[in-house]
Formats: C-alpha cells, structure tokens, sequence
C-alpha cells in the first residue's frame, strides 16, 4: 500500500486488502471501520444541529483507554480534558512513511488553529517492538516538531476502540463529543482542513478563519505520482512478511541461516539475502560480520526501517549509487554512498528521477545490523 499502512497479517484486513489493491484511491474515500456506518465526512452547509439529530446520526467518540506514557502533555491526559473543543485524533506509528508524508498538514493545523479551539491528538499505535519505548517516541516527536499531545497506545487498546486497522487515520470530533469525520490514509488534506473549519465555526459562529493552507503545502510535493510506484512495502520478518524471500531457504522462523545469492534471474519485488541471518518475528538479523541486501523495485525513493550499529554501502543497477540519487541519509566516503545505521528508525536511502525499475544491493557491515521493512514513496 502507498497511502497507509494496515496492521500486518490481521486476519480482518486481507481480503480488504486484496480490494483495495484494484481501487486503492476510491477506497481511500470511504471510512472501512469508523466507529458507526452513520459516521460521515460530508462537508455541509455551517448550521448547528440539534443534539438529537447528531445522537440520531453519529457516535460519540470513545475515550483513550491503556495508554502508557505521555509527550507534549500532563500525565493521564485524556479527550475529556477537552471537552468543548474540536479534537484531531490521529493514528500514527513513527517508522511509517505514509504518517511521515501527512505530518506537515498536522504541524500547520496546530499552528493556525490550536488557539482558534482545535486541539490535535496524535495516538501513537506501534507497528514493531522498538516503536513501543516512549524514548524512541520522544526523538521522533522532536524530529518531526510535534508541538500537541501525544499518547502511547502500545497495547492497541484505543486503536480497537475505534476499530482501526491501518496507519495513518484521522478521526475529527466536533464540541459535542461526535465523530463527524474519518480519514484513512495520506490525502485528502484540503478537505480535511474544510471540515476543520466547519466544525470550528459550528462551536463559534462568531470565529474567524484564514482560507486553507493544505493546497500550498501539497503544492510542494506535487513531483510525486504514487500510482506510478510498482513496488509494495515489503517486510523482512516471518510474521510480518506478505512475500517470501528469493533465496530457496526462505524464512526459517527463530534460526540462523546462512543465505547466498542463487545463479538465477532477480524477480522484481522480492529481496534476497547474502550471508547469515537470524530470522525474527519482525525483522531479520545480521549475525555474520558482513552480508548482502538485494532488491529489484520501481519507485523514485527507496527507504528502509533498520537500526542497531551498521554501515551500508550501496549499488545502484550495479554500479556505486551516485549524488544525484542519494537519500536524505546517504552520506558520501571515497566515492561510495554509505548509510551509517544506529537508532532505530526509518532511513531514507535514494531519491532518484522517474520511476523506473532499479536494482539496490547494499552491502551491510556490522554483526547485530537489523533490517524491519523496505518502503516507497
């Protein structure tokens, strides 16, 4: 999926998945599990309904519930605290490139309107282990220059209270407490930000609001054609994995296998190892000193979810990758581009023109080097 994520192997997503693969932009429309089939994210004319007529149409919006820690907020904060206001929730997870794309709608939305009576609350629902430790949290919160709260949902037990299922979604509730509208993934922002508006003006007839800024912000990204990209995220650990490896070993949950490249033609979309590996539940695991990633995909930027200490040296269609291609995280050593590897993270590998298929072979140096997921975009 380009637009968001869905929570790995849910038993509940894959044949929605499947769907949403031939009619991926129509469904992205279409709330598939708001909290109430009568949930809508019509924009209407600005007139205040009466609270029967909401009670009649919409569902209150549940309570955050098994939270484990708190940023940007006191201790034991909850939507409650805000009553009266108009609340953003957004799930989001801080290795997802999708929530990455959708963050600075959210930074300016908090600008512009956290005093007119909006008040944003991102619900950070962790897609691996390392996403659950608040410091880890912390840094990407400062990264990404989060200013509004942000809540630990490590146990997914507000993610089931709205019956969620993928990263991002955006859930606007109006000053009575009623989901009035539900976004699933990247998109939409303009209309989002609309909706925003209405239900502040609902609260104050008397606000007064600049028009919107998502369509300057879109603006700036509008180089990218994600229906061009051909390659789905792909992920390296044997739960997580919707693909099987290249390599006739395969995943071999729990054990330590010492791969090699075959003589074969690479298939596209599929990565295959070099060296010994531990394969985990989410990831796999450099055990030897050196070892060898590669992958042929179609997509402009490549990024990859790894972390613990590594060096990445990367080939690009067989030959060393060059400045016009690096990514944000490439730096440059003797002519080669090179990745250094530590916190655990998503990194950004190559930003090339077109999107044309590619073959990326990193060599990784660095015993204990952990590789979650490849993503595009």
């Amino acid at each position: 999926m380009h637009f968001f994520h869905i929570k790995p192997n849910d038993p509940k997503t894959i044949l929605i998945a499947l769907v949403l693969i031939g009619a991926l932009i129509f469904a992205l429309q279409i709330p598939k599990s708001a909290p109430t089939p009568n949930s809508s994210s019509e924009i209407v004319p600005i007139v205040k309904m009466p609270l029967s007529e909401k009670k009649e149409k919409y569902s209150i919006a549940p309570e955050l519930t098994g939270i484990a820690g708190y940023i940007n907020t006191n201790e034991g904060f909850k939507l409650s605290d805000a009553a009266g206001k108009v609340i953003l929730v957004d799930f989001w997870t801080f290795s997802c490139i999708n929530c990455i794309r959708t963050q600075p709608y959210l930074n300016v939305w908090q600008e512009k309107y956290a005093d007119k009576g909006l008040v944003i609350v991102g619900v950070h629902t962790p897609e691996f282990d390392f996403e659950k430790e608040i410091e880890n949290v912390q840094k990407a919160v400062v990264k990404e220059k989060i200013k509004y709260p942000v809540v630990l949902d490590n146990d997914f037990s507000t993610w089931r209270a709205y019956k969620n299922r993928y990263w991002p979604r955006k859930y606007l509730i109006d000053a009575d407490g009623f989901i009035r509208y539900d976004k699933i993934g990247e998109g939409a922002y303009e209309e989002t930000e609309q909706m925003i508006q209405q239900l502040l003006k609902e609260r104050d007839e008397k606000i007064k609001l600049e028009e919107t800024a998502a369509k300057s912000i879109a603006a700036q990204d509008s180089s990218q054609d994600f229906s061009q990209i051909g390659t789905p995220e792909i992920y390296l650990g044997y739960e997580f994995a919707r693909a099987p490896l290249g390599n006739v070993e395969g995943f071999q949950p729990n054990q330590i296998i010492l791969y090699a490249f075959s003589a074969e033609e690479i298939q596209p979309n599929i990565v295959y190892l070099e060296g010994e590996w531990k394969n985990n539940a989410d990831h796999v695991e450099l055990v030897s000193t050196t070892g060898k990633v590669k992958l042929l995909y179609k997509a402009k930027a490549l990024n990859i979810v790894a972390g613990n200490a590594g060096e990445l040296k990367i080939n690009l269609n067989g030959n060393p990758l060059q400045e016009i291609e690096k990514g944000e995280d490439v730096q440059f050593q003797n002519g080669a581009g090179i990745v250094i590897t530590a916190d655990k993270k998503l990194y950004n590998m190559v930003n090339a023109t077109g999107y044309a298929p590619r073959l990326i072979e990193m060599n990784v140096t660095g015993k204990g080097f952990q590789l979650y997921t490849f993503t595009f975009g």
